[in-house]
C-alpha cells in the first residue's frame, strides 16, 4: 500500500478505534488478567498485524476513566528496578465487558448491513 494512503487509513483507523478502545481494554483484561499500558499497546499491535496501534495519549485517559468508573483495579510491582502498574478488573468490570464486547459486536453486524446490504447479513 502507497505511504501516504496507508497512514490516512491509519487516521481513520485511529479515529474508530478511539470509540472502541475501552471496550478493547476490557476485553483483553478479561482474555489476560492483568497487564501494564505498555503491554496492552503491543498486545493490540501484534493481534492486528500492526493495523491498528494505540498510542499513550489514547489509552491512559481510557485506563484512567475506566478505573475511576470502577471497572479497574490497579497494583504496582518493581520490575527491573521500574515501577510498573498492572491493571485489572473488578468484579463489576467483569461483568461491564460481556456487555460492551456484545454492544460492539451489534454495532459492526449493523454497520456491516449499511455498508454491504447485499450480503443479507442477519
Amino acid at each position: 500500500m502507497h505511504k501516504k494512503l496507508k497512514y490516512i487509513c491509519n487516521m481513520s483507523s485511529s479515529k474508530l478505534l478511539k470509540g472502541s478502545l475501552a471496550t478493547i481494554v476490557l476485553k483483553l483484561l478479561e482474555e489476560h488478567d492483568k497487564m501494564y499500558g505498555y503491554q496492552i499497546t503491543q498486545r493490540v499491535k501484534a493481534l492486528t498485524e500492526g493495523e491498528l496501534t494505540i498510542t499513550e495519549g489514547a489509552l491512559y485517559p481510557t485506563l484512567h476513566k475506566l478505573e475511576a468508573d470502577g471497572l479497574l483495579t490497579t497494583e504496582t510491582q518493581k520490575v527491573d528496578n521500574r515501577i510498573r502498574k498492572y491493571y485489572s478488573l473488578t468484579k463489576q468490570g467483569n461483568a461491564e465487558v460481556k456487555s460492551k464486547v456484545a454492544e460492539l459486536e451489534e454495532f459492526l453486524i449493523n454497520l456491516q448491513k449499511v455498508l454491504n446490504p447485499k450480503l443479507g447479513i442477519g
